[in-house]
């Protein structure tokens, strides 16, 4: 029965069942595939975030700090390379802008695809094997009902042959013939039933095989064919997302792109030169050319005549106090202010210093008109509602405060102009340099009466004496004020290493060689306080001298 069975199913049941297998085969296959390449999708997702990761902690090391203003270069390949670091973040945008659309299109579509064709896949392969499992249970059956027509004809011809051994026997009872004969249409009968049941049996089973291999199992086929042309597109699908992903962002790349290209055009090296100059210059003229210096007038000066003498020693008692009044007079401005408007323009500072200081006032009285402005934006808004809205209140009283404001706003913007007149003076280098230096014109004239350029005394002692009194008399008016000022005591030495003329105000005139006392050191504008040992005050170009600082120097 087993062999029976076993070459049955062999000749009529493998072959479609080992194409079932196959079939369950090639799905199991497929779901693998499509896990492969979700696999692959989420492994580029991790690199497109780790890039726009990257990409955005080298924009954040390369930016500039923006703890103060001041620090950030306003050179324009400075500025250029910034707009790229910008640019180049928003590209950073745009790779993670890729990462989430192919997380999101493809990843995501994919885990859910093959969650549902799993499920589908399971279902088709179950109605396979209950569809197999119904045919084995039909051709058991109708194998059982075969066997058992086949026992049946066996026994019946048995008793065929009994009867017909019997019903020749003339020594057999009439009963026995009988008996046999009984038992031969009972044989007959059963193997009739039972030829019928298997016929029936038979056509049940060959019209379900019929169904099975025609009807059923291509349905199952169909489907599964079906399920996985699905599954084909639905990768030929995220193929297709996943270059997309990428090129819809390629117009915003291209713009960032394009933006670094217009940050490099932008660079203009004329400009940052300029810059570099505007930053640098000191605002003080070259040196002049070096006088001539004669030693010789000394050997022909004669000196048989003792009122020179005398006058000398008298100009030289009084020569003290003349030099302290003449330095006070010219370093009063660089001390308390005077009651004048001369420290307007601030005229008494080195170049550098003065622009410095305008800049700073142009600079405050702008934040000024600004705020006035704004007060006044706000008033006329205030104007407008209670014109639409009187409950609210009376447009007419906002008006002295909108007077004042606009008051405000042209004195500030004649202080304005009036401060960027003296800039452009200053950075142009032009200005009415000599009304600058009325006062230190007239002290120049009145030591002219004592000393002469080369720095001999005049012959007329007269005149040498006349000169000192005139021009204490002239700062007395000042001493007052500054009498009380204890000097400063001197910090260091320094060395002239070229001349300087000192011709502006509050500078000090000095020699080649000449050594002076350090009462004050640079403060970042390009000029040293110093100190003559007659107690003579003024600025000098740091430039010019060799400092050198000492604690035990003392003033004089």
């Amino acid at each position: 029965m087993e062999d029976a069975q076993g070459m049955t199913t062999e000749t009529v049941h493998h072959p479609p069942h080992d194409q079932f297998d196959s079939l369950d085969k090639h799905t199991q296959w497929g779901i693998d595939f499509l896990e492969r390449y979700a696999k692959f999708v989420k492994e580029r997702i991790e690199i497109e975030q780790n890039y726009a990761k990257q990409l955005r902690n080298l924009v954040k090391k390369y930016c500039p700090k923006r703890s103060s203003k001041d620090e950030e270069p306003r050179f324009t390949s400075c500025i250029a390379f910034f707009n790229i670091l910008n640019e180049l973040n928003d590209y950073a945008g745009q790779r993670e802008v890729v990462a989430e659309e192919m997380a999101h299109r493809v990843y995501g579509e994919l885990m859910r695809y093959a969650h549902d064709l799993k499920t589908e896949r399971k279902m088709h392969l179950q109605e396979g094997r209950k569809a197999q499992q119904y045919l084995d249970m039909c051709w058991k059956q109708m194998d059982n009902s075969k066997k058992k027509f086949e026992r049946e004809c066996r026994e019946a011809e048995k008793a065929q042959q009994s009867y017909e051994r019997l019903d020749n026997d003339t020594n057999a009872t009439k009963a026995d013939v009988e008996k046999a004969k009984q038992q031969l249409n009972l044989r007959t009968h059963m193997a009739d039933e039972n030829k019928n049941e298997y016929a029936a049996q038979l056509q049940n089973f060959n019209g379900e095989q019929h169904k099975h291999f025609y009807v059923v199992i291509p349905q199952i086929y169909k489907q599964l064919q079906e399920m996985d042309e699905r599954r084909t597109i639905k990768l030929s699908e995220c193929y297709r997302g996943f270059a997309d992903s990428e090129r819809k962002v390629i117009p915003i790349i291209s713009k960032c792109l394009e933006g670094m290209i217009l940050a490099a055009k932008s660079v203009d090296e004329r400009r940052d030169s300029q810059m570099v100059v505007d930053s640098f210059k000191s605002g003080f003229e070259p040196p002049g050319d070096f006088p001539f210096e004669d030693y010789s007038q000394h050997i022909y000066r004669t000196i048989s005549d003792g009122t020179i003498s005398a006058a000398k020693q008298e100009s030289g008692k009084m020569d003290s106090k003349s030099t302290v009044g003449k330095a006070k007079g010219k370093l009063w401005l660089f001390g308390k202010k005077p009651k004048g408007p001369a420290l307007e323009d601030f005229s008494h500072l080195p170049p550098e210093q003065r622009r410095k200081k305008l800049q700073q006032r142009i600079d405050e009285l702008n934040r000024g008109l600004q705020k006035e402005a704004d007060q006044k934006e706000a008033l006329n808004k205030m104007k407008d509602v209670y014109e639409k809205n009187p409950q609210m209140g009376d447009p007419g009283s906002l008006q002295p405060k909108l007077a004042e404001t606009m008051n405000n706003i042209d004195r500030l913007r004649m202080e304005i102009h009036k401060n960027e007149a003296w800039l452009s003076e200053v950075e142009g280098k032009t200005g009415l340099r000599g009304d600058r230096r009325h006062s230190s014109d007239i002290n120049h004239l009145v030591t002219q009466g004592r000393e002469s350029p080369e720095g001999s005394y005049t012959d007329d002692a007269n005149q040498e004496v006349r000169g000192p009194p005139q021009q204490h008399g002239h700062h007395s008016e000042f001493d007052d004020e500054f009498e009380d000022d204890d000097p400063l005591p001197a910090i260091g030495h320094c060395k002239a290493i070229y001349p300087f003329d000192g011709h502006n105000e509050g500078t000090l005139a000095m020699k080649e060689g000449e050594v002076l006392y350090i009462i004050e050191e640079d403060k970042g504008d390009g000029w040293t306080r110093a100190r003559r040992q007659n107690g003579e005050e003024g600025y000098v170009p740091t430039t010019y001298i060799d400092v050198t600082l000492e604690k035990n120097s003392k003033g004089s």
